[in-house]
């Protein structure tokens, strides 16, 4: 693996609503419209729930049924909530230059060419934007923290799949008693980082080689690229000092709904396909629902998962579901155009006019506030027992 290693230098309740499932413990490409800017976003779904909380004083009677994922269909489809204007993808992220490191060009987007195929998603700045929109959607998720596990001044940190490095850069930042390396297959990160954190262009799957072990190793988003995760958790296991902590957070890519609004709808389709897609290459976009039991067997202990719904577009009641549902629906239009002509035309054999016309009613679906979908999102961390 050590050949394989190339170091980055740093450089308000409606009538009518109804509770439902209740939660478990563009860029410089392609912009979508009707996706809301999110500080207006922000404004505008705190107004109407400070009305919501009004009518809902002023009116009791009009309670809401409970259900298992914590999300309330929002019925007020009022021009106020769809005329906030567009929105492209922030990016925050700059791109790593190198001539030693060349990419791929399909489909009009750029992949990795070191062990080209293994991450199935561009690299190019579109998608960095949207690693990074990811991130931003985590840390709402975890309520602006960074991690999960009880960890405490860890001295070495591990980053795998690091991305655009954005998750690595603010550990380091805010641990600077730490030294954070961060891990990737494309060198896209940033040349300018703390002192405390570099990057390495890496394959995680290969065997590590690292000449010192860590004391908390975080991913995220990488079980979906993987051949063999048991293995993986394997080497996270041998590779963490006595006490150290695993952190693997991962979205599921299945979208479920909260009632039948889904059902017959080409997203379904297009959800089914893509994961048998992408189990036809060797990858299991859904092997996260293991990860609890995986830890475990690899001899973790006190692994604990936290399950999050969030909803798939901005459907759901509440100014935080809402925005939550407006960074996953951007997310998913950006996925849905980066990864769907691949796995269809490589894997499925549909031509490319095929895929053009099947993803105008994908995005259609994923920006219509009527299907109540939601998307899982797991969060599963571990302890390597002390030495004895």
């Amino acid at each position: 693996m050590a050949d394989h290693k190339t170091t980055v230098a740093p450089e308000a309740s409606v009538e009518g609503e109804q509770t439902l499932p209740e939660q478990s413990p563009p860029s410089e490409g392609e912009q979508h419209p009707g996706s809301p800017r999110l500080p207006e976003l922000q404004a505008a779904a705190a107004a109407h729930d400070n009305r919501q909380e009004r009518d809902e004083s002023n009116n009791s009677t009009h309670g809401a049924s409970s259900s298992s994922v914590g999300l309330s269909i929002d019925s007020d489809d009022s021009d106020a909530n769809s005329s906030l204007g567009d929105v492209a993808v922030a990016s925050s992220s700059v791109s790593a230059t190198s001539s030693v490191f060349e990419f791929v060009e399909k489909y009009g987007r750029t992949f990795h060419r070191y062990k080209e195929g293994k991450y199935y998603l561009p690299n190019d700045e579109q998608e960095q934007s949207r690693l990074d929109l990811q991130h931003s959607l985590a840390s709402r998720l975890l309520e602006g923290k960074l991690y999960l596990a009880p960890i405490d001044r860890p001295s070495r940190v591990l980053d795998i799949g690091t991305g655009t490095g954005i998750w690595a850069i603010e550990f380091a930042e805010k641990h600077p008693e730490s030294e954070e390396l961060g891990t990737d297959l494309s060198p896209i990160q940033p040349g300018y980082v703390p002192p405390n954190c570099r990057f390495e262009i890496d394959d995680v799957e290969d065997d590590w080689v690292h000449s010192y072990k860590f004391d908390y190793i975080h991913g995220r988003y990488i079980c979906p690229f993987l051949a063999d995760v048991p293995k993986l958790l394997g080497m996270i296991y041998d590779n963490l000092n006595p006490g150290g902590h695993v952190e693997i957070m991962e979205t599921l890519m299945l979208m479920k709904a909260i009632d039948d609004s889904l059902n017959g709808h080409p997203l379904q389709k297009w959800n089914t396909m893509m994961v048998e897609g992408i189990r036809k290459i060797g990858k299991d976009p859904l092997s996260a629902v293991h990860l609890k039991q995986w830890m475990g067997e690899a001899g973790f202990i006190s692994v604990v998962e936290k399950k999050f719904s969030v909803p798939a577009n901005p459907w759901a009641k509440g100014a935080e579901q809402k925005i939550r549902g407006m960074m996953m629906m951007n997310n998913l239009l950006e996925v849905a155009q980066g990864i769907t002509t691949k796995i269809f035309t490589e894997v499925h054999g549909w031509s490319r006019e095929e895929v053009d016309v099947f993803l105008v009613d994908i995005r259609d679906g994923l920006k219509d506030r009527h299907i109540h979908g939601y998307v899982p999102v797991l969060c599963v961390w571990g302890q390597k027992p002390a030495a004895l």
